[in-house]
């Protein structure tokens, strides 16, 4: 029993310490839970618990530059359970309220004479980080509230799901974010709040610790409704009682699939105040509240095949089939394996019996390999253009790419990319039409699609296709010739280079494009944010013969254009947030290009560093109105922002 309690040990701290230090996963949460179950049972076995014994800590110290401060109360983790009667008998008679565990990062919030003063991750539960600097660039945190005391309240801070997807969609695959949750860590610790703001953090309150002199009258429901009048989003909860909470649960349940946030459970607390304070703590656990993990349907089926799938990166991702069955109310059939090392620690084989899950009830999950035959071989040749693969170590996991630049999977993908909307937006132009474009062998490069107006005849009378259909596409593809800079530049699709970080390289040299094409990377890593990886992509890309060719090539075709600099520069050094709708401007992309243009900065969140807002409805309740207001920044509205500019 001792050898397996320390091996248990010795796992389970290398997943927290990945989990909690590093902003990585190297097990499920199911995997992790099982495991810390396992070690609890033999430790209430034999008695013993070894100091280095996770059942003993809250959590790992997170490495950073950012500044530790210690806790004035201890942050503890919750117990937990799997069963709805244990919640029943944890109410016993009392009163509690159920609320959503999210799936995100716990921050503790200080507030002194009414301002944000201070910002906490949770961290080891007795020293975090400082990070107030980023809270202050959440989307929904009130930076001024009118309670002058101090109070101090713990929520956690999430990325939603569409946020998640809008972000990873500028990142190519092999760099791609596992889950919001680890998207939502990185973000909040940012050095740079710049990067934060742009990721849409958002804060839910699920505690008050403290406020100064306020009586709420022995209630936590009391608390919550209190913070709601304060102005902060609090965590969804309801009121409940033994006798209602199974039904509580399941409607909890009922919504996981709508929802625009990750959890993994629910917490369950008694709302009386006095009642909690005189149960005191456990060396881990306060007594006055536990949390209600999901118990994760798990089905038995057997694997059909594994399919191979290559990116427009070359990176070939493994994916199992299986035989179909019945998850959390829907049909599933396969699962994605992630990358090698994933699928050689699971001995993954055709054949095998597997059990399989959905990951906080949303995302299939392949749980367990019964049977571990390990009969799978890589693929040695591409399953699309059978071009040589090779295995490449890619933050610290083993990764198959295809090596053959011109494979079918890499060129359609590529192609697809480029067309896109906030590449060349070539409306119209689907993946499924460039596939069958490619395989005709009407365009295999970017510069092809300017040329397809040569195989009219031919398209007209392709399956899909008829004179409107063609019009259309040719139509879009012309209005595509004019472009501005940074989305060429994001349509060449070069890596770690999404639209952000295309407008930052062409703001720092000065939108000339040949100067970009002849950059070292000492000159690029000069950008705010780039570091040796992303410098290092640009050069390498642009140092490629054929992509400067292919460049070359394309800016005969196109215009590309710069920020066109008025000589009036009234706006240099103004930061502008806009909002609402616009009347003098066909939408607000134009307003903003018209800021830029002479000299301003348009940024998404109302800051203490935002100049004006612009509001044509100066009195609206929207949330940026309110933060302007609270923050003191001045509320324009179009006219007021035309004589302004002298326009």
């Amino acid at each position: 029993m001792m050898e397996r309690m320390k091996e248990l040990i010795r796992i389970l701290n290398e997943a927290s310490k990945a989990y909690y230090q590093e902003d990585r996963e190297i097990m499920s949460n199911k995997e992790y839970d099982e495991l810390y179950d396992e070690l609890v049972e033999l430790e209430k076995k034999t008695g013993i618990v070894l100091a280095d014994s996770p059942t003993q800590k809250v959590g790992y110290t997170v490495l950073s530059n950012l500044p530790k401060v210690r806790h004035a109360t201890p942050m503890l983790s919750l117990d937990k359970t799997k069963d709805v009667n244990k919640l029943k008998s944890f109410l016993k008679d009392k009163k509690g309220i159920l609320s959503w565990k999210m799936d995100g990062l716990t921050i503790v919030l200080i507030y002194r004479n009414g301002q944000l003063a201070q910002a906490i991750t949770r961290g080891n539960g007795e020293i975090g980080e400082d990070v107030t600097n980023n809270a202050r660039v959440f989307k929904n945190i009130p930076l001024s509230i009118p309670f002058k005391n101090q109070l101090v309240l713990r929520g956690e801070a999430v990325i939603k799901y569409s946020d998640f997807n809008r972000i990873n969609e500028d990142l190519p695959l092999e760099e791609q974010y596992k889950n919001p949750r680890n998207l939502c860590s990185g973000s909040v610790r940012q050095l740079n709040n710049e990067i934060t703001a742009k990721r849409n953090v958002y804060f839910f309150a699920f505690c008050l610790v403290s406020a100064e002199g306020e009586d709420f009258k022995d209630s936590k429901l009391n608390q919550l409704n209190w913070l709601k009048s304060m102005g902060f989003d609090v965590v969804e909860h309801k009121e409940v009682y033994a006798d209602n909470i199974e039904n509580a649960v399941h409607e909890f349940q009922s919504k996981i699939s709508a929802n625009d946030f990750g959890s993994d459970g629910l917490v369950l607390t008694y709302d009386s105040l006095s009642y909690s304070q005189s149960l005191g703590v456990t060396a881990k656990f306060p007594r006055d509240s536990i949390a209600f993990k999901w118990a994760d349907e798990t089905k038995e089926t057997k694997i059909l095949y594994v399919e191979w799938n290559t990116s427009r990166t070359g990176l070939i991702n493994p994916v199992a089939v299986f035989e179909s069955v019945e998850l959390e109310g829907t049909t599933v059939n396969r699962a994605s394996v992630h990358n090698l090392s994933i699928l050689e620690e699971l001995q993954l084989g055709v054949g095998d019996i597997v059990r399989v899950y959905k990951a906080n009830m949303i995302i299939p999950q392949i749980a367990e390999n019964l049977t571990k035959s390990n009969n799978l071989q890589i693929p040695d040749k591409c399953p699309v253009c059978q071009g040589e693969t090779e295995i490449r170590q890619v933050r610290e996991m083993k990764a198959l790419y295809c090596t053959n630049p011109n494979c079918k999977a890499q060129r359609i993908k590529a192609l697809t990319h480029f067309v896109s909307r906030d590449a060349m937006n070539i409306e119209g132009f689907s993946e499924a039409s460039i596939e069958k474009f490619y395989n005709k062998g009407f365009i295999e490069n970017f510069a092809d699609i300017y040329q397809l107006a040569r195989y009219e005849k031919e398209i007209k009378n392709m399956e899909g296709f008829g004179e409107k259909s063609f019009n259309n596409l040719m139509n879009s593809i012309e209005a595509s010739k004019s472009v501005d800079m940074p989305n060429f530049i994001y349509a060449l699709g070069l890596n770690q280079v999404g639209l952000s970080n295309a407008k930052l390289l062409c703001e720092h040299f000065d939108y000339d494009l040949s100067k970009i094409m002849n950059a070292d990377i000492e000159q690029i890593k000069e950008i705010h944010g780039f570091g040796e990886i992303i410098a290092r992509s640009v050069y390498n890309y642009f140092k490629n013969e054929e992509n400067r060719a292919m460049v070359n090539q394309l800016r005969e075709i196109l215009s590309i254009k710069g920020v066109e600099k008025s000589e009036n520069q009234s706006l240099k050094g103004l930061t502008f947030v806009i909002t609402g709708s616009v009347t003098h401007f066909k939408n607000r992309k134009e307003l903003k290009e018209k800021i830029e243009s002479l000299g301003g900065k348009v940024t998404d969140s109302v800051t203490k560093n935002t100049d004006y807002l612009i509001n044509n409805d100066i009195h609206s309740t929207s949330s940026k109105n309110k933060k302007a207001k609270e923050l003191g920044i001045p509320i324009i509205g179009e006219d007021e922002f035309l004589k302004m500019a002298n326009l």
